[in-house]
């Protein structure tokens, strides 16, 4: 038989709570929520864990941070190789950057930054891309939803009696 948690089920609505309000501030802002849910998404593949939220929103902004460097780099590349071999390698070099040295600065070249670099390199292609808005609204926004579940996990938390707390 499936026994329903309330604590999961008062939180599940937070969550909700925490999309409309996300939802209705980019549309009226006129800002992509998708780098803010990215982080958000990731802070709960990460079960929550206060201690990766920074590795999560600095190597969002690192791997952002990447496709911005793109242009300049591919540029100095293409004279040299062609456009298409400038393009490549430049995405060569920034792959091997976050593999091979993450774990020598792993909050700056991790996962993240890897996930981020891919997404926003085809975010790229949509019309009116901002990447510049992309590092803001991953720093911002998917900071917001991160402290906000934080906090409700915090409240929720202490709402939950004394004997029925994990050890």
């Amino acid at each position: 038989m499936i026994k329903f948690d309330s604590q999961r089920l008062i939180f599940g609505l937070f969550v909700l709570l925490f999309i409309v309000v996300t939802e209705l501030l980019t549309a009226r802002l006129k800002l992509p929520a998708w780098p803010a849910y990215v982080a958000w998404v990731l802070f709960f593949i990460e079960q929550m864990n206060p201690r990766k939220a920074p590795h999560i929103l600095v190597g969002a902004a690192a791997g952002i941070g990447l496709v911005l460097l793109a242009p300049p780099a591919i540029g100095l590349l293409a004279p040299m190789l062609g456009l298409e071999w400038g393009r490549l390698v430049y995405i060569l070099l920034a792959v091997y950057a976050i593999v091979a040295f993450g774990e020598m600065v792993p909050l700056i070249l991790n996962n993240y930054a890897f996930l981020y670099f891919t997404v926003a390199g085809i975010a790229l292609q949509t019309p009116d891309a901002n990447p510049s808005v992309w590092v803001f609204m991953a720093l911002l926004g998917g900071g917001l939803l991160i402290a906000a579940t934080m906090l409700t996990g915090k409240i929720m938390g202490a709402l939950i009696p004394a004997e029925q707390r994990p050890a």
